[in-house]
């Protein structure tokens, strides 16, 4: 394979070795300004052309334009870029949030200091609430993270879309 040579840029006069894809051809650099001054000559060289001086100029032109304007409605707005995705709209629960059918005792955060600690911070609850403030936190987050009551398991969705579709 022939080694590429270095070139010097026609804007910046750097050196710089052409791309492989492009290297008889390529009098510019990959620097931001120096590819806007290729870009400039470029149209320069354009509409020095003959055929091209009146390109954007006439009534026909004009009409032209304003066809591709109508076909092409806020092409030239600038486009909105999201910070974070649409959320998913969750499905509102239409059974009560009912009392698990687990004891209390065997649930491994009633012995947790740090759980009971926050529980009582952030809900003023008393040590006699706190149990019942506890089984319906943990109601809710079954049903946030779809597994409370209600709720079907994997398969049986799988089982029910299935069976909708024959």
């Amino acid at each position: 394979m022939k080694k590429r040579a270095l070139r010097k840029c026609k804007h910046c006069r750097k050196l710089f070795i052409p791309d492989y894809r492009n290297y008889k051809r390529q009098k510019y650099c990959r620097d931001p300004a120096c590819r806007h001054a290729y870009r400039i000559q470029i149209q320069k060289n354009w509409r020095a052309k003959k055929e091209n001086r009146d390109y954007f100029r006439g009534k026909t032109n004009v009409e032209r334009v304003q066809e591709w304007r109508k076909a092409h409605p806020g092409y030239w707005k600038k486009k909105r870029v999201t910070l974070q995705d649409d959320c998913d709209i969750q499905p509102v629960a239409t059974k009560s949030v009912t009392v698990l059918g687990k004891p209390l005792q065997d649930d491994c955060f009633r012995n947790n200091p740090l759980i009971i600690g926050m529980i009582s911070h952030f809900s003023g609850a008393l040590q006699d609430d706190i149990a019942s403030v506890l089984v319906s936190l943990h109601a809710k987050g079954q049903m946030i993270l779809g597994k409370g009551p209600g709720f079907a398991t994997k398969m049986e969705a799988e089982y029910a879309g299935k069976a909708s579709v024959t």
